[in-house]
């Protein structure tokens, strides 16, 4: 009896091994066996061909081909001033001044831009090009020539360049704000200086707001590779056509993480045709600091069936909204027609009018909706590295 009980273990154990391993190696043998979730199957992803002429599916190498000419790399040097704790001391400064501060060093600033014309405008970043003494591009072909400043931006980090050069190939511009999430987009710039190179990735967000990253602009954000020297690149469709300049990362350790910024080119052109026509670009000011208008404060403040606009927190002193009868707690729901629902819809709508201009401004204040006319002032430029 023993002995059978033995070799009936021994066939149990046999036969769940080899159901084990059918299990894995043959699944669909064990026509038995039940789903333990449903999924869905799509047909097979066609393979890509290697014969010569044949269609390449999975190739962007046509957008690349059409927007790599029109990227550039920027090298420019600036001097700085070289900090020392000893010669920043008050006591020191009293009685020596000046006198042992350091000369300053010579930096190497590093990045990409993007030609807009033929007659030679660049367009790139603020921080690539702001403070320099001396600016080269290289070109696609390898020549290098001298480049100016025409004008810098640092509200949107935004600057153009100029150089005199023949045979330049001007970029695409695609569609104002047609980026969607999910779209295929190319990075295209030269980081580290190692030559230009193409990147690849989707855009994972649009009208991304970066804290005081731009008042003015919302980014599109992409998980296309984007490095230190990318800044000032072009991000392009599938088509080869601009669709923003790349200017942040999100970074733990200077390199790239996944998560890049690009300003939209709609933004991009309007500051750059600024720049290009007067040097600089002039915006609309109010004089008010105004916050997103929430459910939650709509409802702490009292106010029935608002939930869109910006809340005003603080008005300048003798500012244009002061002066047309803004007043604290107000919610600013339009400026010149345009309807606003948040802070940077009503930046850039302010922003948009002319100096001087008078336009009319609706508000909510204690759930009644008010008219107001403001004259819009000349906003001031944003001091370097003032948040």
């Amino acid at each position: 009896m023993r002995r059978v009980w033995l070799l009936f273990a021994q066939a149990v154990t046999v036969t769940l091994a080899v159901l084990f391993v059918v299990s894995l190696v043959k699944p669909d043998w064990l026509a038995w066996r039940t789903n333990v979730v449903e999924v869905r199957e799509g047909p097979a992803a066609p393979a890509i061909s290697m014969q010569p002429n044949a269609p390449r599916p999975y190739s962007f190498s046509e957008a690349a081909k059409k927007a790599i000419p029109s990227v550039v790399n920027i090298s420019a040097t600036r001097q700085v001033k070289r900090a020392n704790p000893l010669l920043q001391d008050p006591v020191f400064q009293r009685f020596f001044g000046d006198r042992f501060s350091a000369p300053p060093e010579t930096q190497l600033s590093l990045g990409s831009g993007v030609i807009v014309s033929r007659d030679g405008y660049i367009l790139t970043n603020d921080h690539v090009v702001e403070g320099v003494t001396d600016i080269q591009v290289t070109l696609h072909n390898g020549r290098t020539v001298p480049a100016k400043v025409v004008g810098l931006d640092p509200d949107t980090d935004l600057a153009v360049v100029r150089v005199d050069a023949n045979g330049l190939t001007p970029i695409t511009f695609g569609p104002p704000d047609s980026s969607r999430v999910g779209d295929v987009v190319l990075a295209i710039g030269d980081p580290f200086s190692v030559g230009q190179t193409v990147t690849m990735g989707i855009v994972s967000a649009v009208g991304r707001e970066i804290g005081n990253a731009s008042p003015f602009g919302s980014f599109i954000q992409t998980d296309a590779a984007i490095n230190p020297g990318n800044s000032g690149g072009a991000l392009v469709d599938t088509n080869g056509n601009l669709v923003g300049i790349n200017t942040l990362i999100f970074s733990r350790t200077g390199g790239y993480q996944g998560i890049g910024f690009a300003i939209p080119v709609s933004l991009a052109r309007r500051v750059m045709e600024q720049i290009i026509e007067n040097g600089a670009v002039t915006r609309g000011w109010f004089g008010v600091e105004v916050a997103d208008l929430s459910s939650e404060l709509a409802q702490s403040l009292g106010l029935k069936g608002t939930t869109k606009g910006a809340i005003v927190g603080a008005i300048e002193k003798g500012s244009p909204a002061e002066k047309g009868g803004i007043k604290l707690g107000d919610v600013i729901t339009s400026v010149n027609g345009k309807s606003v629902s948040d802070v940077n819809q009503a930046l850039n709508a302010i922003a948009e009018v002319i100096p001087g201009k008078t336009v009319p401004v609706k508000v909510i204040r204690k759930n009644a909706e008010l008219s107001l006319d403001v004259v819009v002032g000349k906003r001031r430029a944003r001091p370097r590295g003032d948040d």
